[in-house]
This record gives structure tokens, sequence and C-alpha cells, in this order.
């Protein structure tokens, strides 16, 4: 497992009204771009920030 902060794309399910993820990744322009490709398709789409505990 890498250490530092995660990034995870998350989609919104509008049938079953809740969030599934679909990337976890450390590399934030990877998240950035993922969920503006999904934004283009018209799914409702974000990034959460998930900083390592120490």
């Amino acid at each position: 497992m890498t250490h530092g902060t995660t990034y995870t794309v998350s989609a919104y399910d509008s049938i079953e009204k809740v969030w599934k993820t679909v990337l976890a990744t450390s590399d934030k322009a990877e998240a950035e771009a993922m969920k503006e490709a999904m934004e283009q398709d018209g799914v409702k789409s974000r990034v959460e920030t998930f900083a390592q505990k120490r």
C-alpha cells in the first residue's frame, strides 16, 4: 500500500441514490482527469481526498 494522500473518484447512481467508487489513486491529476471525463459524459461525479493518518 502506498503512503500519503489517496484520491477517490465516485459516480452518483441516480437509480439507487448512492455514490459508487470508480477509482482510488494516489495521483491527484489522474483523479481529476477521471472526474472531468465522467462529467463530460453527463455523470455526476466527485473526488474525495483522504490523508494518511499518523
